[in-house]
């Protein structure tokens, strides 16, 4: 009898929690969390790592590093195998940076180098196949391109008849590659040709080696691109300071960056980067060109950030986290709302 009782007990007790409102909203939390946990391990799995990024290889010489996926990652041993069979070892990092913009690593076909050798794509099945096909034809592009990183990466996407076409007309250019994108799709029929922004898509993987950037403008500018951009760097890693127009303040703030600079070359910036959103003109996205300027929208409405850009997806500002430095205008999309590009006139 005593034992009945003991187990009416544990059933009224049981009975009273599972009233108890408490109860439930304890259970549906843990349910929820449960869930999320689920769902974000599901996506993890799925996407193999995408935005789990990892330094490259350094190579040496010409080399540099790649900020890559671990799926990317795990093929440099077989990407240094064949670059250096194909005399390009130095270029290690930026083949990573090629893979990383091709696949991802997450595709069997991990250079998509089935077209190099006339196949429809994602003919090749084998990881090793394809990059030992992608690895060659880049050092034959590189060859072609006489050592022009940017006419050879653009070359891998277009095919190597763009190289022709770009020496003839002064060398690789945004303009060029634009302008060989719509001549080929108009003799193809297609709507598109390629990826005209290709190198920028690569190289916001790559990093030089050194941290420099060589800016090479076409003399369409209002200004001299190189002569500016050589200004700026001299104040690369200077801390930023709200409200700083010179360097006699220690550092800059975005818009006095650009004011100081430019009034060197003679070219009035005065004023805050909503000014100077002012002062110049929209470009559409694909036109842009080294020397145009990129805003966006950070702690208020209108352009309150500005910075100059400088070609591969890279912009230089002074900004709150890193001084006076490189920026990639991707990333930043991502962080804040875009108002776009536009040019001195």
């Amino acid at each position: 009898m005593q034992g009945v009782l003991k187990k009416g007990a544990k059933v009224a007790g049981t009975i009273a929690v599972l009233k108890n409102p408490l109860t439930w909203i304890i259970a549906g939390i843990l349910l929820l969390l449960t869930s999320i946990f689920g769902i974000a391990l599901f996506i993890s799995i799925s996407l193999g790592g995408e935005n789990q990024f990892e330094s490259g290889m350094s190579g040496e010489g010409a080399g540099g590093t790649a900020q890559v996926s671990a799926e990317v990652l795990r093929y440099e041993p077989l990407i240094r195998k064949y670059a250096e069979e194909y005399g390009i070892g130095e270029y290690v990092g930026l083949i990573m940076a090629l893979i990383q913009q091709e696949s991802g690593g997450r595709h069997l076909d991990v250079m998509q180098s089935s077209e190099s050798i006339g196949l429809p794509p994602g003919t090749i099945t084998d990881p090793e196949y394809s990059i030992q096909i992608g690895v060659k034809y880049f050092a034959e592009v590189m060859k072609q391109a006489k050592g022009d990183i940017h006419l050879a990466l653009q070359a891998y996407n277009f095919g190597n008849g763009f190289i022709g076409y770009a020496l003839e007309r002064g060398g690789y250019s945004k303009e060029v590659a634009i302008q060989f994108s719509q001549m080929m799709a108009a003799k193809t029929g297609w709507s598109r040709y390629g990826d005209s922004n290709y190198v920028e898509h690569v190289m916001r993987y790559y990093n030089s080696g050194d941290g420099s950037v060589v800016v090479v403008g076409d003399g369409t500018q209002s200004f001299d691109v190189e002569e500016v951009h050589n200004i700026m760097k001299e104040f690369l890693g200077l801390p930023y300071v709200w409200g700083g127009r010179t360097p006699a303040a220690g550092g800059f703030d975005c818009s006095g960056l650009l004011e100081y600079a430019f009034a060197q070359v003679g070219i009035d910036l005065y004023g805050t980067a909503q000014s100077q959103y002012i002062k110049t003109a929209p470009v559409p996205e694909d036109q842009i060109k080294p020397g145009d300027l990129v805003f966006f929208s950070t702690y208020k409405s209108g352009a309150s950030h500005v910075g100059m850009y400088v070609g591969d997806g890279k912009f230089i500002n002074a900004n709150g986290g890193n001084g006076t430095s490189y920026s990639s205008v991707e990333e930043w999309k991502n962080l804040y709302p875009f108002l776009g590009f536009r040019r001195i006139q």
